[in-house]
């Protein structure tokens, strides 16, 4: 049976998450044709536990009070910058 890293906060679970996404990449100076057209989005990784998702949105966290229901390093992606998302065994 596979076991996945999860926490119980006020009677809810939440799962840990390994969250590939992509980030806008930037550039103020000046470049050529080929140098432009070979820019692409900064591919970023983040892990943290899955605090809601619904049809636009993903919203995450990465620290929590174990006494309180309260929670801090908190994201919300847009679903669209999503590559993948994999659940994090035990």
């Amino acid at each position: 049976m596979i076991k996945f890293k999860s926490i119980t906060i006020n009677k809810k679970k939440y799962y840990f998450y390994k969250i590939e996404w992509l980030d806008i990449f930037g550039d103020a100076g000046h470049r050529n044709y080929e140098d432009l057209i070979n820019m692409k989005p900064a591919k970023k990784t983040t892990y943290a536990f899955l605090f809601k998702k619904n049809k636009k949105y993903l919203h995450t966290f990465s620290t929590y009070d174990q006494n309180d229901e309260e929670f801090s390093d908190c994201n919300v992606f847009p679903l669209g910058v999503i590559v993948s998302m994999t659940k994090i065994n035990i």
